[in-house]
């Protein structure tokens, strides 16, 4: 088989389980958050009513907000999306499949570290698209994206290379604008445009082995998606507890550098700085597992587990893989002096 013959084949095999995703709300909630915008694009006109008129609605006559892409992991109707697609609590979402059916979907989970959904929709017997391996994606190795390019251009497919491995990136993942650092993510140069979000990237053995979900305004040739190893968990969390299950610790904290260290003079230029009460919000959870274990605000968390925090294994990386209950050391530097704690991880609520 050639080339072309593969991707061709990649595509047809992808293309009947790749969903596109439509986010929509009501004016009058809209409303309560502030709109309109007056002066912003794409909102014009000199009244609410010049404004609300041009704006693209739905069926119902709400209005169309958002959209990103999705694909389907079980034939009962799961989805795997972006976090940042579905990301407002009082949006609705509607999912067209390929052959123009329309469903209202309910989200199911909102992975809170990475940028990882599972909606739903009311179906049976639906094409899906088998999940890979993550753990096995070669630098160089082809991939295809689909997904619903700009909003618009469904089935979109565009090819390239896995580009880089374990990236780390700051984006935008809410409807707020907050940022989020997304970690261990998959360099492509197949082009990923804002509405792809969401959809597939996948091997020449038509797997998903990715999320697309992020692009460099600005670059070209550089977009990012979730290994699909980091939505595995959520699925199997779901389909068993009807809930993500993430071990929690309690602690609100920054990654120190060099700068921060000169900038705030810490006696470590490495490790988790536990954020003081003046950075807003509360440093350590009440009666979180860190709380209990007698954490304590300007604490440095140097190593977790045994393993030292950088800029590049976080707190929440090392968290990530380990359990629920499960009992970990954690080495602090408060003020001059050392300390071992032992933590027993609770659960993220």
């Amino acid at each position: 088989m050639t080339y072309e013959e593969q991707i061709i084949s990649v595509v047809q095999k992808t293309l009947p389980a790749v969903v596109s995703i439509v986010v929509s709300e009501d004016i009058a909630s809209l409303e309560a958050k502030g709109f309109p915008f007056f002066g912003e694009p794409p909102l014009w006109g000199e009244s609410k009513e010049e404004i609300i008129d041009h704006l693209p609605k739905t069926d119902e006559g709400k209005i169309k907000i958002g959209g990103g892409s999705g694909f389907i992991v079980d034939p009962s109707g799961c989805i795997l999306t972006n976090k940042h697609v579905v990301a407002d609590p009082d949006a609705d979402y509607t999912v067209f499949t390929p052959d123009e059916e329309k469903y209202a979907a309910k989200v199911l989970a909102r992975d809170p570290i990475n940028d990882v959904a599972i909606i739903k929709i009311q179906a049976d017997g639906l094409p899906v698209l088998k999940l890979g391996d993550s753990n096995k994606i070669l630098l160089g190795q082809s991939v295809v994206a689909v997904g619903n390019a700009l909003g618009e251009f469904k089935n979109t497919v565009s090819t390239g290379i896995v580009s880089g491995l374990s990236r780390f990136i700051t984006a935008i993942t809410d409807m707020e604008g907050h940022a989020e650092r997304l970690r261990g993510l998959i360099q492509t140069d197949a082009a990923i445009n804002p509405g792809n979000s969401g959809g597939p990237l996948v091997n020449l053995q038509a797997e998903a082995i990715g999320i697309n979900s992020a692009v460099v305004f600005g670059a070209q040739n550089i977009g990012f998606a979730i290994p699909i190893n980091k939505a595995k968990k959520d699925l199997e969390d779901v389909k068993k507890f009807g809930r993500l299950r993430k071990p929690f610790l309690g602690v609100r904290y920054i990654l120190i550098n060099k700068d921060l260290q000169k900038k705030y003079n810490l006696a470590a230029d490495s490790g988790a700085l536990v954020l003081t009460e003046a950075f807003g919000g509360q440093a350590v959870i009440p009666g979180s597992a860190a709380a209990k274990a007698g954490l304590r605000a300007r604490d440095i968390i140097l190593e977790a587990d045994r393993m030292p925090i950088t800029e590049k294994t976080s707190l929440e990386d090392i968290m990530e893989k380990r359990s629920i209950g499960q009992t970990i050391a954690l080495k602090i530097l408060r003020g001059s002096r050392e300390h071992e704690l032992e933590v027993t991880l609770g659960e993220r609520r």
